[in-house]
């Protein structure tokens, strides 16, 4: 059995090391996880809600202990830590409140005395689960599929390893019974040996697109249903009559939350050009005055990247891009000392063909794209691989609505950069991924949609 460590990336201390579980250890774990199943699929909704609730009162009272070993493991500013907390609380109300009524059955009028839809657990969902979000990706999926009646086993990102181990602790401390959430350190050669056990009854992921197209085969291998949540270089559309302020500020705000690290981060700003000299004036002057440093620091609006590995593929991708033509106006180059930091970076003159163009940039370092007009705004944003999230900024809001209708995305927000709610459906199209987390859509993803006639 390997080992591996967790480091900090703000000032690289080693802050824990650990050993891949074997492959006994893994298939107990699936064997306890099923046990447990079997009892919770069969409890009733008003006991599953409770215990939701103290999940999201017990995370709220912990949030300031929890939100440090995200910030220690993962370098994200402390306040966002602290959001990233409330916000699982938030969606663990949402579950335990509406959880019984997204799945009630569903009378439908045919031809028999009665006939109905029901919405039974599947089993044990399997989730593999990235590190920039670290307790917000798996409470995402794990409220709403426990609520079901399903149970979970999770397999982490290895530098987030000690929030893994948390977050089961958590659960076992809200009174969820044991095993019934269980935390694998798994590497990735076995997790073929976790999709193909019979008891793994689901799979979903939240990560790059290699690694979804990777799981995804596998599962096809297998059949197992998927839900996949992948890479994204959303496209955020300025429109002439923008208005400036407003679209300057959401556009930051959009691009350097998580320091940049998010799959629904604004990254390709897409200007039309009688615009484009006052918008990248406007949003050089917001880079510029983005403070990177120390996590803890309330001063600090920028974070380290999470591993050193990251850092220096986001370095290569601007060097890249400035080689190709691409004019870096800020920022452009790693930043000495201890962490892996990387500054606020500003590209422009980005084209087709450069990789500030069709890659996903995973850091805070904004690409923009002039246009000559709408339609070849709408051009350009489609001109992407991915199809997460993306935005408009108008003040004609019809204009917007039906641009709205030419993205092919799985969201897009008007007026607002794009973030994630309870109440509404998350997820994406073509290489981002497919299925939805969230809203009453999500929490249907992991159930038997079984129809019941009587005649």
């Amino acid at each position: 059995m390997s080992h591996f460590k967790t480091i900090n990336p703000a000032n690289e201390d080693i802050l824990a090391k650990y050993q891949y579980y074997s492959t006994d250890h893994i298939r107990a774990a699936i064997n306890d996880c099923d046990r447990a199943w079997q009892d919770w699929k069969v409890q009733s909704f008003s006991s599953r809600s409770s215990l939701l609730m103290n999940l999201s009162n017990l995370l709220l009272t912990k949030k300031k202990e929890l939100a440090e070993e995200i910030t220690n493991e993962m370098g994200k500013p402390f306040t966002q830590s602290i959001a990233e907390i409330e916000k699982c609380s938030w969606v663990c109300e949402f579950y335990a409140v509406n959880g019984e009524g997204f799945l009630h059955p569903e009378m439908i009028e045919s031809d028999a005395s009665k006939s109905y839809v029901s919405y039974e657990p599947l089993g044990v969902v399997f989730a593999v689960m990235p590190w920039n979000f670290p307790y917000w990706q798996v409470i995402r999926f794990a409220a709403p599929a426990l609520m079901a009646g399903n149970a979970a086993l999770l397999k982490h990102s290895p530098n987030t390893s000690g929030c893994a181990l948390s977050i089961e602790k958590l659960f076992l401390e809200a009174g969820f019974p044991k095993d019934l959430f269980k935390t694998v350190l798994a590497d990735i050669p076995q997790i073929e040996e976790i999709v193909s056990d019979p008891r793994v009854a689901a799979v979903t992921l939240t990560g790059s697109t290699k690694a979804g197209k990777s799981l995804a085969a596998l599962s096809g291998k297998y059949l197992k249903k998927t839900v996949l949540e992948l890479g994204g270089s959303d496209p955020y559309i300025i429109l002439e009559d923008a208005d400036l302020e407003l679209a300057t500020e959401a556009c930051v705000t959009g691009r350097l939350i998580n320091s940049g690290q998010s799959c629904i981060a604004a990254k390709r700003f897409i200007v039309t050009a009688a615009i484009a000299d006052d918008f990248t004036d406007l949003i050089h002057q917001k880079l510029n005055a983005k403070q990177v440093g120390d996590p803890y620091d309330k001063e600090s609006d920028i974070g380290p990247l999470a591993r050193e590995d990251l850092r220096d593929q986001l370095d290569n991708q601007v060097k890249a891009s400035i080689q190709s033509g691409a004019k870096c106006l800020l920022g452009g180059n790693k930043l000495e000392g201890k962490g892996f930091y990387y500054p606020p970076t500003l590209l422009t003159n980005v084209t087709k063909g450069m990789t500030a163009y069709s890659e996903e940039l995973f850091g805070p370092v904004a690409s923009i794209i002039t246009v000559k007009d709408n339609e070849e705004a709408i051009h350009v944003a489609n001109d992407s691989i991915y199809g997460l999230g993306s935005a408009i900024f108008s003040r004609n809001i019809t204009t917007a609505e039906l641009i709205a209708s030419k993205i092919n995305a799985g969201s897009t927000f008007i007026n607002s950069f794009v973030k994630s709610d309870p109440r509404l459906p998350f997820g994406g199209i073509k290489e981002s991924g497919y299925g939805r987390e969230l809203s009453h859509i999500g929490i249907k993803e992991f159930v038997n949609t079984k129809t019941v006639y009587l005649k």
